[in-house]
């Protein structure tokens, strides 16, 4: 079966699927989540930008998170090409962008405001981010939807642990918005998923074991990734551990129990044996 085909046989759940979302979706204003009266102090003698007392994996974590909704030109890039700009499809990468975009402006205005990291850092972080271009790129639909599946589920839940670890009521609204938000793009995503594996069960199982055996998050193309993913790490905001507990087990086996999928090929067979090993 051909990508086209994949997509052509997938469109009437998609579109089900974005029928689904708008009528649950929460329409939110960042201005309204900004504490701006926070901002006063940022023109006090001696103000230093990041001197509020915060461990540094809990500010590696606003950084990679900001920087990495900040790249969501080449996100959607990704997305219409994988999917097309017709019908449900390129309706829906039309709202999650849309959606996407209000991140990015709610989380730099509030780490501004508070005082977090200096803006230069956010920017300088954001120019060589964007201009980068650096980002996953699955080699099928398939692959993608699979890929999104798993990588919106890790962005709620590393949003989430993030405003929890803050110490700051206002922050934690500010994350909580922004996980609800990417809750919602992940359910469009599994169950679409769920749909593609009734489908054509032997290649959404060999994309599965490709997007599982590879995964990394969006923000690969930031300045220091791999040490900030470590600081990350360290305060358990997102590590191999809470991929595998959160993502893998719940998602992968029992959402959608590749255990229990019927009629596989043997290249299929192969990859889920391997899943489980």
């Amino acid at each position: 079966m051909t990508d086209e085909t994949i997509l052509l046989e997938l469109e009437p759940e998609a579109e089900r699927l974005l029928n689904r979302h708008l009528s649950s979706a929460e329409e939110w204003y960042p201005h309204e989540q900004v504490p701006w009266d926070r901002a006063s102090r940022l023109n006090n003698e001696g103000f230093t930008f990041g001197e509020e007392p915060l461990p540094q994996g809990v500010r590696s974590a606003l950084l990679v998170n900001l920087l990495t909704e900040d790249n969501l030109p080449w996100y959607t890039r990704t997305i219409s090409r994988m999917f097309g700009g017709d019908s449900a499809w390129g309706a829906w990468a039309q709202r999650w962008t849309a959606e996407e975009g209000r991140h990015a402006i709610v989380m730099r205005d509030y780490i501004t405001v508070s005082g977090l990291i200096d803006p230069k850092t956010l920017e300088d972080g954001r120019m060589a981010q964007v201009s980068s271009a650096i980002v996953p790129e699955p080699d099928s639909p398939v692959d993608g939807m699979c890929y999104v599946a798993m990588q919106e589920l890790a962005t709620r839940i590393s949003h989430r642990n993030t405003g929890t670890m803050l110490n700051d009521p206002v922050g934690y609204n500010v994350m909580m918005k922004l996980s609800t938000d990417e809750n919602r793009h992940h359910l469009f995503y599994r169950d679409l998923v769920s749909k593609l594996i009734e489908l054509n069960p032997s290649a959404a199982i060999e994309a599965l074991k490709r997007q599982i055996t590879s995964f990394s998050m969006p923000g690969i193309g930031i300045p220091g990734f791999v040490e900030h993913a470590k600081a990350i790490a360290q305060v358990g905001i997102y590590d191999f551990a809470i991929h595998h507990e959160k993502i893998i087990m719940p998602l992968v086996f029992r959402q959608w129990a590749i255990d229990k999928v019927e009629g596989l090929s043997s290249a299929a067979e192969e990859a889920r044996d391997a899943m489980f090993k």
